[in-house]
Formats: C-alpha cells, sequence, structure tokens
C-alpha cells in the first residue's frame, strides 16, 4: 500500500514515518480543527506524511455511561471539515457492518478496532469500500495471525492494508508491546505502532482506564529504532478533561518535541 495513493497525503517523498494523530473521539469541531491545525503545522515543518485522527463514537467502552459522542453523522462532518479546511487525509475507527459504507463517505482510512479484527464481516465491509484499512492487531493475538487479517482483505479484492500494534495484554491490567512482532507483521503489511493505547491499563476497578503517558517517548523510540513505518499518537490540548482514553493521550504541547526526536532518530536510521 503506498501513501500517496492516500488523497491529500503530503511529504511522501521524506523517507519519514507516517503519523495517524489527533484526539481519542471527535468532542466538537472547534477541539477537532484546533488539533488538527497545530499537528499539521508540526509535521509540515518536519516533512511528516500526517492523517488526521478522530473517532467519530466510541462503542468499546467500559461503562454504559462513558462518553461514545457527539452523534455520528454530525462528527463524521466534523471530520470532512477538517480534511476540506486543511486539505488533509483523515482517520475513524468503525464498530458494525453498517458503519463502513457511512464513514467511507466521509473519511479516507477506515480502522478496525483491536478488539473486532477477527470480526469478518466487519474487515470485508471496509475493504469493499475501497478505502484504505488499518487493522488492529487484537490484544488477545500473535503478530503472525495478523497475516489472516490482511488477507481477508485481499480476498475482498483490495490490497489497501495496514497493521497497528496497540499492544498485547500482560496480566489484567496492563499492556506490553513485543517489539519482536514488529518486523514480522511488516512482511504482510506496512506497520504502525499505536504508542498511546499500548501504554493503555485497562480493567480498573473503576471502569476508567488508566494509562502511562511518561512512557510515550520511550515506546515511540523503540517502534522508530525497530523501523515501523508509522506512528499512531492521540493528543489533546487538555487530556485531564478529554471525554476518552485522556489517561494515556500524548498532551499536543509537547508533540513537537517528541516528534522533532523522533524524526532525528529515523535518519540514522536511514543512513545505516
Amino acid at each position: 500500500m503506498e501513501l500517496n495513493k492516500i488523497p491529500n497525503i503530503k511529504h511522501t517523498d521524506s523517507d519519514n514515518f507516517f503519523l495517524l494523530a489527533g484526539p481519542c473521539a471527535i468532542e466538537g469541531e472547534e477541539m477537532a480543527l484546533r488539533i488538527a491545525e497545530k499537528v499539521l503545522k508540526i509535521t509540515d515543518d518536519l516533512k511528516i506524511p500526517y492523517i488526521f485522527k478522530g473517532s467519530f463514537k466510541k462503542a468499546n467502552r467500559s461503562r454504559i455511561d462513558s462518553f461514545t459522542g457527539i452523534g455520528d453523522v454530525e462528527a463524521l462532518k466534523i471530520l470532512r471539515k477538517v480534511s476540506e479546511t486543511f486539505h488533509i487525509p483523515t482517520v475513524t475507527d468503525i464498530h458494525e457492518v453498517s458503519d463502513a459504507a457511512l464513514a467511507a463517505q466521509y473519511v479516507d482510512v477506515l480502522q478496525i478496532p483491536a478488539f473486532l479484527v477477527r470480526q469478518t464481516d466487519l474487515v470485508v465491509a471496509a475493504a469493499k469500500t475501497g478505502k484504505v484499512v488499518n487493522l488492529k492487531k487484537g490484544q488477545f493475538m500473535s503478530p503472525e495471525a495478523m497475516k489472516h487479517a490482511v488477507q481477508k482483505v485481499k480476498d475482498s479484492g483490495s490490497d489497501k492494508a495496514w497493521i497497528t500494534d496497540r499492544g498485547t495484554m500482560f496480566g489484567y491490567q496492563d499492556m506490553i508491546v513485543d517489539f519482536r512482532g514488529i518486523p514480522t507483521m511488516r512482511e504482510f503489511a506496512p506497520t504502525v505502532l499505536d504508542v498511546t493505547h499500548s501504554l493503555q491499563q485497562p480493567n480498573q476497578s473503576s471502569g476508567v482506564t488508566g494509562g502511562r503517558p511518561d512512557m510515550i517517548e520511550t515506546i515511540a523510540r523503540a517502534g522508530i529504532v525497530n523501523n515501523v513505518d508509522g506512528l499512531f499518537i492521540e493528543t489533546h490540548f487538555d487530556p485531564a478533561n478529554a471525554k476518552s482514553d485522556g489517561a494515556n493521550m500524548l498532551d499536543l504541547k509537547h508533540l513537537e518535541g517528541l516528534l522533532s526526536r523522533l524524526v532525528t532518530i529515523r535518519k540514522t536510521i536511514n543512513s545505516f
């Protein structure tokens, strides 16, 4: 899957990793545009291919009273406005077969959540839209098993598949990244490292997922050293008050410094 096939993507000849970044969920138009504008400025300066990320709804919540979204079509329209305003591609995750055709009208990349990556009908529906399908590795799956998810996309007539590692369950309330899986999954498809979800601490007794944002740079650096094709980072200008996954998101004020250091590391790795 060649990056330059994605509409509006920039800097594909920079030999850099690409970036999927934005808030966990679309909370409103102003916040989405504010985050997108800031990330775009940083990635343009560093020549990083950039795709804005935002979930139009959150279906996999621990508690029934957790924030799930502002309305499906309203959130999707905001994603479209981000794309049209800044001329950048967008990605959102889908949870049901009917979501695929709906979301494909508004975004450029459809993401399959890790919990759902074995759901054949969902993967096939996403592939048949003709959009890029970002397959998140199940927290319960081996890297080797992801070849079957990629094959489902191919068997549906599409070669537009990515794999994203978002950590593997380690005990009941923690995640780990096994970096041995990166080269394995890169044999099947371009591979992304989801830095922020890999640092989640799920299944807390409160029903609210915790996280270790202090380890974001550690995980990101290791991913770049191990030749991931892209990084996935959820970021917000006020993580403490974000309506979803604030505990493991990167504060937007730290993004430029982090990406600058990662670009320097990638240049060094590319010189070997």
